[in-house]
């Protein structure tokens, strides 16, 4: 079967040619590092890791690259509530979503660049728009400037919606644009905005617009039409229609293809800090292992919604624990040395599942099927038959990244153990520190504090309370 995906702005699946032979290049949007990583963030990750993991096991050299949006309106406000510069949360937070992926087996893209980083490449891009007529300097002398959505006849093709029916785009004050609906590409340093958060251009100090930074980094690490472009569904509108809409005024082909993959909900609510149906990764990750998270987040269809349900982890781990059981039985009867790993034995259904826009439920069930097949082989004693199951069992677990006798999850789970142990030591420690602010104990406060910091561990208070984090 030939390889195909949906591709979000066709709203059709397609064959999937690479626009080089032999090579794939991806993009997907990484994290604003404004806080601790949601859940939402790491099943988008895990999704395109998916994807990159089917596509090198298709023999495709595959080049990935997931940005880091380390400047941005709501950083500036999160630091200004945690009384810490800017650029300490970002990285602070950066990190935290690097844990996070790490401990979910997720693999590195081969770069990660930061939009702050890219600061010169943004600005050609602007110039390149004002100078092909989509864009221009804000008309109040604020230093803004605005993509004309008007401008493009195209906008709003990715969303099929029509411009009329569109709201005033709020990332910037209207009264500097044409068109409410006009996007800043450049925000104008304001009053009591952190020197640090500037940067110089040729319409005035400031720095760049939310999306305009993924256009310029995607561009110069992957050429201005590269294979696929990823990320969660909520970004559709209006982060990925804008991207498109620029990059495509500026001349560039852009993305081949747009995968966009589904939301997480809590008993089929969307999650929500204020009625408190919310879970994290560091909480999962407390209540089962990281190969069991793993799983439970990767076993429904990248494009479907996940519902997350008390119970839904335990039954993940039941899944896991069925492969591992058989895995680790067959390993034992055939004397292997636990290294098969070679995708050349992936069943032909595997195949064909994944093949049609990666269907991992249908892949999934493969899997299941070709364990029950092997613990019946093993009852009987069959070794050539325990062995080829085995074979295939591994095979697929690779192509998932859930393979069992992986590294990743024998350190994972002592990692992970460990930060649990540490996770309720160090919030006691914070309860503590509360009440002692509650009753004005400040110098008791301030002993906890600096007990922490002797250890290594990091806290930021904040109106929603303290948060810790280790120092590296």
């Amino acid at each position: 079967m030939t390889l195909r995906f949906y591709d979000s702005a066709t709203a059709s699946v397609r064959d999937f040619v690479p626009l080089t032979e032999g090579r794939a290049s991806v993009y997907y949007c990484g994290a604003t590092v404004q806080g601790e990583p949601h859940i939402g963030h790491v099943r988008s990750a895990l999704a395109f890791d998916q994807l990159t993991r089917w596509l090198q096991a298709k023999g495709l050299e595959v080049t990935v690259v997931r940005n880091v949006t380390d400047i941005d309106d709501k950083i500036l406000v999160k630091a200004v509530e945690n009384n810490e510069p800017w650029w300490a949360l970002a990285y602070r937070f950066e990190q935290a979503f690097e844990d996070a992926y790490d401990a979910l087996g997720i693999l590195k893209p081969t770069y990660e660049p930061r939009a702050t980083g890219h600061i010169p490449e943004m600005h050609a891009l602007i110039s390149l728009l004002i100078e092909r007529g989509h864009a221009y300097p804000a008309l109040d002398d604020s230093s803004d400037v605005y993509f004309n959505v008007r401008s493009w006849k195209q906008y709003g093709s990715l969303t099929r919606q029509n411009i009329d029916d569109m709201q005033a785009a709020p990332d910037a004050d209207p009264r500097g644009k044409k068109d409410a609906r006009d996007f800043a590409l450049w925000k104008g340093s304001k009053p009591g905005e952190p020197e640090t958060a500037s940067w110089a251009s040729p319409w005035g100090a400031g720095r760049p617009g939310w999306h305009l930074e993924c256009s310029a980094m995607v561009t110069k690490y992957l050429g201005t039409e590269f294979d696929i472009h990823g990320g969660g569904l909520d970004l559709r509108f209006p982060h990925h229609e804008n991207e498109m809409a620029q990059s495509q005024a500026a001349g560039h082909g852009f993305a081949n293809f747009w995968m966009h993959n589904g939301m997480v909900t809590f008993e089929g609510e969307k999650m929500s800090k204020s009625i408190g149906n919310t879970i994290n990764p560091r909480e999962m990750l407390q209540i089962a292992r990281p190969l069991v998270v793993r799983y439970y987040l990767g076993q429904a269809h990248y494009r479907s919604v996940l519902d997350y349900r008390p119970g839904s982890l335990t039954e993940a781990a039941a899944a896991v624990e069925r492969i591992e059981t058989f895995v680790n039985a067959a390993v034992s009867q055939a004397h292997s040395n636990g290294k098969v790993s070679d995708t050349g034995n992936l069943p032909d259904a595997f195949t064909a599942a994944m093949d049609d826009d990666l269907n991992i439920p249908a892949a999934l069930a493969v899997l299941h099927e070709t364990v029950r097949a092997g613990n019946t082989a093993l009852a009987k004693k069959d070794i050539e038959a325990t062995g080829v199951a085995l074979e295939a069992v591994v095979s697929m677990t690779d192509a998932l990244g859930i393979n069992p006798l992986d590294e990743q999850w024998a350190r994972g789970g002592d990692a992970t153990a460990e930060l649990a142990a540490l996770d309720v030591l160090v919030k006691a420690q914070l309860e503590a520190r509360a009440q002692a602010r509650t009753e004005k104990n400040w110098a008791e406060s301030d002993k906890i504090r600096d007990v922490l910091a002797a250890a290594g561990i990091d806290i930021a208070d904040s109106a929603n309370g303290s948060t810790w984090s280790l120092r590296r």
